[in-house]
């Protein structure tokens, strides 16, 4: 009579098994976390073209692209002044968003009731996936009280000139005589460009771009843009809604600064609508170049 053999693993072969199984894993996570970034991309992506598609219908009903922000004291211009309202308010209706927008009041500041209320809520379109933050964050207002802000990826292009310049006394660069805070970009303190303004050509002039959370490695603290506008009399408000191309994406030196969790660069949307993707390797003078609307660079191959 044969005697009866046990089948199964040996402890060696067990330990083969599970060593083999941990390398394929191993090797799965990166590709899985690439195609998650990827589809990631592709939505933020879909994002700016939505953005850019409602500004140009925002241009055709009204004939110049929303203003950066608005900012008006006693009848003149003035950057810290009411309403505060920035260009993601005013592209609302053309976002699918027309109840939200229709129930602001466009006649009190920015930050005043019942506005505040609604100055908190999420618009997908306006938020990159790749970043990882909240949805909304607080911040003080003019008067020490705290607000709720949805947070935003996608400021508009200031251009060259940097933003805290815009803290200037009437009659110094780049503020004038009359108070308005004016630039080289396409989005600036009330600001009505034009296509005809794009005289460099609306396909290489970028007017929006990727921001991700900025980090300040002093206070500890980051910094959220927001869709809704400039707060009045807050310290950096215009940044929280605009960039300047003071530096290419991704250095995140500042708040201002833009740039993207993608890897090797950020999204853009050029004047005539479209989406590129622009490495953060360009050339400083070359990103500068394109984000000025009249500044007279020839600009090939970037």
């Amino acid at each position: 009579m044969r005697p009866y053999l046990r089948k199964g693993f040996t402890l060696i072969e067990l330990l083969v098994v599970i060593a083999i199984i941990a390398i394929l894993v191993a090797l799965l996570l990166p590709a899985v976390q690439q195609a998650r970034e990827a589809a990631r991309r592709a939505s933020c992506k879909n994002n700016m073209k939505q953005i850019g598609l409602a500004l140009h219908n925002y241009h055709d009903v009204n004939n110049s692209f929303p203003s950066g922000w608005i900012g008006v004291e006693n009848g003149l211009p003035n950057v810290e002044g009411a309403s505060g309202f920035g260009w993601g308010t005013m592209l609302l209706p053309y976002l699918d968003q027309s109840p939200l927008y229709n129930g602001l009041n466009f006649s009190n500041a920015m930050d005043a009731a019942p506005n505040r209320d609604l100055l908190g809520t999420v618009i997908p379109t306006f938020q990159c996936p790749s970043d990882p933050k909240p949805n909304t964050f607080q911040i003080p207002d003019r008067n020490g009280t705290d607000i709720d802000l949805a947070t935003f990826n996608y400021p508009g292009v200031f251009g060259t000139i940097e933003l805290d310049e815009c803290e200037n006394s009437p009659g110094t660069f780049p503020v004038t005589a009359s108070g308005q805070c004016m630039s080289n970009g396409t989005f600036f303190h009330n600001s009505a460009i034009r296509f005809r303004d794009f005289t460099d050509g609306s396909s290489s002039t970028l007017i929006v771009g990727e921001r991700t959370t900025f980090h300040d490695p002093v206070t500890n603290e980051d910094f959220y843009g927001t869709w809704s506008g400039v707060l009045p009399g807050v310290d950096e408000a215009p940044a929280r809604t605009l960039g300047h191309a003071e530096h290419p994406p991704n250095e995140n030196d500042h708040p201002e600064d833009f740039g993207s969790s993608h890897t090797g660069g950020a999204q853009f949307v050029l004047g005539d609508g479209h989406v590129i993707f622009i490495s953060e390797n360009i050339d400083e003078e070359v990103f500068q170049s394109l984000s000025t609307r009249n500044g007279g660079e020839v600009v090939s191959e970037f």
